[in-house]
């Protein structure tokens, strides 16, 4: 919530995202979002993203730059004022099957899949890489937003499966894992990687789009 906003501010907020696919000149907007929930600190309940951004601004602005030229499902929510003045509070990446395996070709043999998952769903399928809230606005509504313009756009090209990861170690993100719940993904494996030195234990979760909305 904004920091001295009532109840009556979150109703408010809610009633003026907007979501629209992402333009290069919003790079900065995205990047003082990510900052916001990817630092050096990881808070498991309240949610982040792996990365510390603020450690190399200038890589990361590329990075977000590049992607807004390449990828189909890139996505910011703006909040609209009254007086139509418009903010970045949010973002999602998404991939789709094959700009996904070119960035990580061998990510489909590297997940240790669940018994119970069909791998025909890996026929065709997106990959939900960062979703991201301005780090005081959490809980207005923003993400599920971002989300309907998503599957809007998913559906029209009869992909049925998104995929999403979660770590679990060496920091949980039990916010995201919260999330996952309860928006009713189901398990479909497991992946580990090497990271700054570190090994991470990412969860890789599966939900058919028609489940959602």
């Amino acid at each position: 919530m904004i920091p001295g906003s009532a109840g009556k501010e979150k109703s408010v907020f809610r009633s003026y995202i907007e979501v629209r696919r992402v333009q290069e000149e919003d790079v900065n907007s995205i990047f003082q979002i990510a900052a916001s929930v990817g630092t050096g600190e990881k808070d498991s309940s309240q949610g982040f993203l792996v990365d510390d951004y603020s450690s190399d601004p200038e890589y990361y602005k590329d990075k977000f730059k590049e992607l807004s030229k390449r990828l189909d499902h890139f996505y910011v929510a703006e909040n609209v004022t009254s007086k139509r003045r418009k903010q970045i509070v949010g973002f999602l990446i998404g991939y789709t099957k094959e700009q996904w395996l070119e960035d990580n070709p061998t990510w489909i043999e590297d997940v240790h899949w669940h018994p119970s998952f069909d791998q025909h769903r890996l026929n065709n399928f997106l990959v939900i890489d960062k979703t991201a809230i301005q780090s005081y606005l959490t809980g207005h509504g923003i993400g599920s937003e971002l989300y309907k313009r998503l599957i809007t756009d998913i559906r029209a090209k009869n992909i049925e499966t998104i995929l999403a990861e979660t770590i679990i170690s060496p920091t949980p993100n039990f916010a995201s894992l919260a999330f996952r719940k309860k928006q009713d993904y189901h398990l479909a494996g497991v992946r580990y990687e090497n990271y700054s030195g570190d090994t991470y234990t990412d969860l890789v979760y599966y939900k058919d789009i028609s489940n959602f909305y």
